[in-house]
């Protein structure tokens, strides 16, 4: 379990420049002070990463913008951040990524961003990538997972520091302490003026609503939702503490069969429920869809009910107070489980 790094949202802005937040932040959140890689595309966040980065920790990082090629703008854009990085004598990277136009757009350019830019990064030796993440963003992402009814892991929001998806590498967001006005101050104070991507006003997305909604909403603001988060953040980690010793202590594998007894609050039991599932299904091959958490849930509902059930290639029975799992026999054609 990778602990949530200290201090709130709120206390760790407090009477601090953005140049002593940045530093304190990258303190905590990478000790290893190694080089580290800085993804950006020219907006303010961005940019007032780099300019806080240059002004802290020059000669500790390099630079990569990504070009997603959606809009003709974007290699504009890339160039610009090039041209910003040899000013001032910093390595920068132009990664040209291809996404797919139909399906879920949003979705796939990040994944495709985030693989090139691990790629990058191992390619030139660096130990991290950091993000501009900021408090707006968090209070944002808060309220998007609670409009969708997410869990404790979903509501913790933005960590500070986790792994670049698909890659073991870390991935750094060194500008949570910070507004999203604060940014746009050390930019403007630079004599910059920031790429400005017509999709962060169009409302046809979902994070573009909620941003405009909260401004309208008096009494509620970036601020405390961002420390909501980081206090469900903790939560979660402890989530994640008992779940590894309710493992550690209830489940036993023999023969292929994964043999748990439950002992724990349902939160954790569902959790353990989840991973056996997932280990299991590993192990049977299994090439449907994965399971998920709604239908995990049902499965829990049922095996609490003292009832067998079935999900994702994997067969659970109850033997006395023990849950058995293992891999489904194969299934006659019309038949359904979860």
């Amino acid at each position: 379990m990778t602990p949530t790094a200290p201090g709130s949202a709120a206390a760790d802005r407090a009477d601090r420049t953005p140049d002593d937040a940045f530093r304190r932040a990258l303190a905590e959140l990478w000790p290893e002070a190694g080089l580290i890689g800085l993804a950006v595309s020219g907006g303010a966040d961005s940019l007032a990463m780099l300019l806080l980065a240059h002004a802290t920790i020059p000669g500790r990082f390099e630079v990569a913008t990504v070009d997603h090629r959606l809009r003709p703008a974007g290699a504009d854009e890339c160039a610009f951040v090039a041209q910003l990085c040899a000013a001032r004598g910093i390595s920068c990277a132009i990664l040209p990524i291809s996404v797919p136009a139909d399906g879920n757009v949003m979705a796939a350019a990040r994944t495709a961003r985030y693989a090139a830019l691990a790629h990058w990064a191992q390619a030139r030796g660096l130990g991290a990538i950091a993000t501009a993440h900021h408090i707006d963003d968090q209070a944002e992402t808060l309220l998007m997972r609670l409009s969708h009814a997410s869990g404790v892991a979903g509501l913790a929001g933005i960590r500070r520091r986790g792994v670049v998806p698909g890659s073991d590498l870390p991935l750094l967001r060194p500008l949570l302490t910070l507004r999203r006005a604060d940014c746009e101050d050390v930019v403007a104070r630079a004599g910059i003026d920031p790429v400005q991507d017509p999709s962060n006003d169009n409302p046809a997305y979902s994070r573009v609503r909620i941003r405009q909604a909260l401004r309208t909403l008096d009494g509620l603001d970036a601020v405390s939702l961002a420390a909501s988060a980081t206090n469900l953040a903790d939560a979660e980690d402890v989530l994640a503490w008992a779940t590894d010793r309710e493992w550690a202590e209830r489940v036993t594998i023999e023969a292929g069969i994964l043999r748990y007894r439950p002992g724990a609050p349902r939160a954790v039991m569902l959790r353990v429920l989840d991973r056996a599932v997932r280990q299991q299904g590993a192990l049977a091959r299994w090439q449907g869809a994965p399971a998920r958490g709604q239908g995990v849930a049902r499965v829990l509902d049922r095996l609490l009910r003292g009832e067998d059930a079935n999900i994702a290639g994997v067969l659970i029975r109850i033997v006395g107070q023990d849950w058995l799992f293992a891999p489904e026999p194969p299934r006659k054609s019309g038949s359904a489980g979860e």
